[in-house]
C-alpha cells in the first residue's frame, strides 16, 4: 500500500497507545510520510511546518487501526454449511469479498487475517489491496482449509458428486495432510487453517467435544507448513484438541473453547495466541431461532459460550495473549458487525474497555507477525490510525458505529470516516 506524503497532526484528543497503558489526555500524534514521528502530550510536541496538515480528534480518542484476527473474506450471510462452497461461484464470491473487504475498512478495521476463504480468493484479495486496487485492511492470508475426511467441513455426501475443494482440502492420514500444505505452498497462502475438532454446529457427527484430525495428520501440516515459512492455525474447540494442537506447534489456537489446567500451562509455556471469537456464539443463540437452528445446536452453542468465556478469562489473568475476531459472515452474525466482539468481551467476558483494545491492536499485530510496524501508535511504526468522536474507554460500544469515525488512516493516508465524505454546497 502506499503511504502518505508530508506532515499529518492529529490533536484535539485522548490518545490509546495499544500497548496496554492508560490513556494520554489531550495528546497528539504527529505523522510524518506515513509513519509515526511523535506521540504524546500536545504541550511537548514537536512545532511542525505551516502547511501541515490537521485532524481535529474533537476531545475524542486517537487509537491504532483495529484488527481482525479471524477474518472470513468470503463467507456473506451464510446461513447453512452448503452455503460456504457451492451456493456461489468463485467469480460471484470473489466481488462479494471486495464489499467486506471495504466494509472492514470503513469500520476502523486497518488489518485482517484470514481464517479461511474460498479457493485462495484472499491472496488476490490481497494483491489488489497491496496495490490499491480495491480499499480494505492489510491482509494476512491462508486460502483453503485442511480437514480430515468425515470430520466437521466434510458435509458433503460422496453420492452428490460435486466435490468440496474450493473451501477444503480433505485428507486421510499424514501423507495426505503433507499434501494439501504443499498445494497451499503453490497457492501462495501465509496461514493454513485446519479443523482438529467439531463444532456446535454438527451436533451429530462433530460436535464441539469431538476430534477431527489426528494428532500425527496436524504434526505432519505444521511440519510442512513449518519448512515452507506457513504459520498453522485451527479450529480447536475440545481439550484434547487444543492440546493436540500446542503439542503439534500450531502458531495460534482459534477458540480454544474448553481450556484446562494442563492446556492453560501448555499455552503459557508456549505464549501462544487464542483467538476466542465468543460473539459468534451469544449471536447464535439469540437469532439461530430465526435462522432455523434446531435447539440442539443452540444448546450446543450456549456450552460453547460459556466454556469460551471462561477460558478467555483464565488466559487473560494467566498472562496469556488474546486477539479478537470471529466468524463473521453467517446470517446472525454478519460483515459490518465487528465490533461487537470487542463490547462482548466487555459487557459479557468482563475485560477491561484497555484489555480488549490492547488484544484488538498489539496482539492483533503480534499475530500477523507485525508488530514491528503495525498495532501500537509508537514512533517509526505505520501510521494506521483511528480518530473516534467519543471516549472509546468510557463506551466501548462507539466502535460499533462507524458514523463516529472522524478517520480511519492507513500508512497516513486517510481511507474512511467523516473526512472521506463530500460536502455539498448550496450556492
Amino acid at each position: 500500500m502506499k503511504t502518505a506524503t508530508g506532515c499529518t497532526v492529529i490533536s484535539n484528543g485522548s490518545v490509546i497507545v495499544g500497548t496496554g497503558i492508560g490513556p494520554i489526555p489531550d495528546a497528539t500524534v504527529i505523522v510524518r510520510d506515513g509513519r509515526i514521528e511523535y506521540v504524546g502530550p500536545t504541550k511537548e510536541a514537536p512545532l511542525v511546518e505551516r502547511s501541515a496538515s490537521t485532524i481535529d480528534a474533537r476531545g475524542g480518542t486517537i487509537m491504532p487501526g483495529l484488527i481482525e484476527s479471524h477474518f472470513h473474506p468470503t463467507y456473506f450471510n451464510i446461513e447453512a454449511l452448503e452455503d460456504l462452497d457451492i451456493k456461489y461461484p468463485v467469480e460471484y464470491v470473489t466481488l462479494l469479498a471486495s464489499c467486506n473487504t471495504k466494509l472492514a475498512l470503513e469500520c476502523g478495521y486497518t488489518s485482517a487475517r484470514s481464517g479461511g476463504s474460498l479457493f485462495n480468493v484472499d491472496v488476490w484479495l490481497k494483491k489488489a489491496l497491496e496495490s490499491d486496487l480495491i480499499p480494505g485492511p492489510r491482509m494476512a492470508t491462508s486460502g483453503r482449509e485442511i480437514c480430515s475426511v468425515g470430520g466437521l467441513m466434510d458435509w458433503n455426501p460422496d453420492f452428490r458428486k460435486i466435490g468440496m475443494e474450493g473451501l477444503v482440502l480433505l485428507v486421510n492420514g499424514q501423507d495426505e495432510a503433507r499434501a494439501a500444505v504443499r498445494k497451499l505452498v503453490k497457492d501462495g497462502v501465509e496461514w493454513v487453517k485446519t479443523y482438529p475438532t467439531g463444532d456446535a454446529a454438527s451436533p451429530d457427527l462433530n460436535d464441539h467435544h469431538t476430534l477431527c484430525m489426528t494428532f500425527d495428520e496436524m504434526h505432519a501440516v505444521v511440519a510442512t507448513a513449518h519448512n515452507h515459512g506457513l504459520k498453522v492455525t485451527g479450529h480447536c474447540r475440545a481439550t484434547e484438541g487444543i492440546k493436540n494442537a500446542l503439542r503439534a506447534g500450531y502458531d495460534t489456537i482459534e477458540h480454544g473453547t474448553f481450556v484446562d489446567d494442563e492446556a492453560l500451562e501448555m499455552i503459557l509455556r508456549r505464549n501462544t495466541p487464542v483467538i476466542p471469537a465468543l460473539y459468534f456464539e451469544l449471536a447464535s443463540i439469540e437469532r439461530g431461532p430465526e435462522f432455523g437452528l434446531s435447539q440442539r445446536v443452540i444448546d450446543g452453542h450456549k456450552e460453547t459460550l460459556d466454556g469460551g468465556a471462561d477460558s478467555a478469562r483464565r488466559i487473560l489473568n494467566a498472562g496469556g495473549r488474546l486477539g479478537m475476531g470471529g466468524d463473521y459472515g453467517f446470517g446472525w452474525n454478519p460483515h459490518g458487525h465487528y465490533a461487537r466482539e470487542l463490547s462482548f468481551f466487555v459487557n459479557y467476558v468482563g475485560f477491561t474497555p484497555l484489555e480488549t483494545l490492547t488484544c484488538a491492536t498489539k496482539t492483533g499485530a503480534e499475530i500477523l507477525g507485525r508488530e514491528h510496524e503495525l498495532g501500537t501508535l509508537e514512533t517509526g511504526k505505520l501510521a494506521d490510525v483511528l480518530v473516534v468522536e467519543g471516549d472509546v474507554l468510557a463506551d466501548i460500544s462507539i466502535l460499533e458505529n462507524r458514523e463516529r469515525f472522524i478517520a480511519v488512516m492507513q500508512g497516513g493516508i486517510v481511507k474512511a470516516g467523516q473526512l472521506t465524505r463530500p460536502t455539498w454546497r448550496n450556492d
